[in-house]
């Protein structure tokens, strides 16, 4: 009977990145990569639909910028999920993203590549 309870908790954790999503595997656009920033727009607009639960979590976690990576470590979600519920709210304007900054070959900034490195860390 252990085994059958341990063999449906494995199989709700496969299912659920899929229903947070909405069933979709590809995200809307193509504007994050694991270093894209994301924060919380605030106030909201005035139109904006309300959050899902798990969009509500990271609407929490992006009140300071933070990584997409580190993001997704935080709530413990695979980065495509992260991604495409994102996109849901850039486009619903809840958020805003930040590409990463170019890094000169000649004067990389340490303090830029540490974040990354404390952050893939985390991971």
């Amino acid at each position: 009977m252990t085994s059958e309870v341990s063999g449906s908790d494995a199989a709700g954790r496969l299912v659920r990145p899929f229903a947070l999503t909405g069933g979709r595997t590809l995200p809307s656009r193509a504007d994050f990569t694991l270093i894209t920033t994301v924060t919380v727009v605030d106030p909201p607009p005035d139109r904006a639909p309300r959050p899902q639960p798990e969009q509500t979590r990271i609407l929490r976690r992006c009140v300071r910028p933070v990584a997409v990576a580190e993001l997704a470590a935080l709530l413990d979600l695979p980065v495509s999920v992260i991604v495409i519920m994102l996109c849901d709210l850039l486009e619903a304007g809840l958020i805003t993203a930040h590409p990463p900054h170019p890094v000169s070959p000649r004067t990389p900034r340490l303090d830029l590549l540490q974040k990354v490195r404390d952050g893939l860390g985390r991971l």
